[in-house]
């Protein structure tokens, strides 16, 4: 029986809505070194540290596609996407703590 695999597509955002795509194998970890400035430039010079939204996926192929084509998108779709199931933009980190 193979292990279950977890991967996320997240989304982080400032609080003036700068938005920050990535890819991860352990969110949780991924989403503290956001908050606590660990992840050097774009995301520690912009204050990108609050997680709105993220898909799991158990094949890193389909997160990498996913994460890809988001970042493609144009702001707006983004946005969209996020105030679907968030639109207070509210940070979900909480959530991940049970």
């Amino acid at each position: 029986m193979s292990k279950q695999h977890n991967y996320y597509v997240y989304i982080m955002s400032s609080f003036s809505q700068v938005l920050y795509i990535g890819v991860t194998n352990d969110l949780m970890r991924r989403v503290e070194e956001h908050k606590v400035g660990l992840v050097e430039g774009f995301t520690s010079k912009y204050k990108v540290n609050r997680l709105v939204y993220y898909e799991h996926f158990s094949d890193i192929n389909f997160a990498i596609k996913r994460e890809k084509e988001l970042k493609a998108w144009r702001r707006e779709k983004k946005i969209n996407l996020i105030s679907v199931s968030n639109p207070i933009f509210k940070d979900l980190y909480s959530e991940l703590l049970g």
